[in-house]
């Protein structure tokens, strides 16, 4: 009697050791998987609200300042462009396991892209003086806050199912 509990209770902790293991395993890259999730949702998020300029062809403005001013010109490019110069530029880093975690970057490689998200003075010529300032859009900063908030609604999905696998 004595062996056949010993049998039952050893084949019982065998299963859940197996099991324990096999949750641990799947918490162990929940991290990475999460960080990689959320930030590829970020990547979506600000291309999708990055603004692609569209050149109309013909091109007509008026001119503002000189003898010329309030004349309306107006001309035909050869080679009509769409931007999207800015939006193409945006990049995700590698997920990596760091000493304090977990990390993942946005970056944007394009020269102006810092102008775009924060805001930029106008000048008439190089060294004059400041004629206005244009604001920022701040989506980087935008995208940040929507990658945290995403992070902490896909940790609960994920614990949630982790939990419902291993809790019969």
């Amino acid at each position: 009697m004595s062996s056949s509990n010993y049998r039952n209770n050893k084949a019982m902790i065998d299963k859940f050791r197996k099991e324990l293991m096999a949750e641990l395993g799947e918490i162990k890259d929940i991290d990475r998987k999460i960080m990689t999730r959320a930030v590829n949702d970020g990547l979506a998020r600000i291309k999708k609200n990055t603004p692609v300029g569209l050149h109309p062809n013909p091109v007509t403005f008026t001119v503002k300042n000189g003898k010329e001013a309030g004349t309306v010109v107006s001309f035909k490019v050869s080679n009509q462009r769409t931007g999207g110069f800015l939006r193409e530029s945006w990049r995700k880093t590698p997920t990596v396991k760091a000493t304090d975690g977990t990390q993942a970057e946005l970056t944007n490689t394009a020269d102006y892209a810092s102008f775009w998200n924060d805001g930029h003075r106008i000048v008439t010529k190089i060294g004059g003086p400041t004629k206005g300032f244009v604001k920022g859009t701040h989506e980087l900063e935008k995208t940040v806050s929507y990658v945290n908030k995403r992070m902490v609604s896909l940790f609960k999905a994920e614990i949630e199912r982790i939990d419902k696998k291993y809790d019969k």
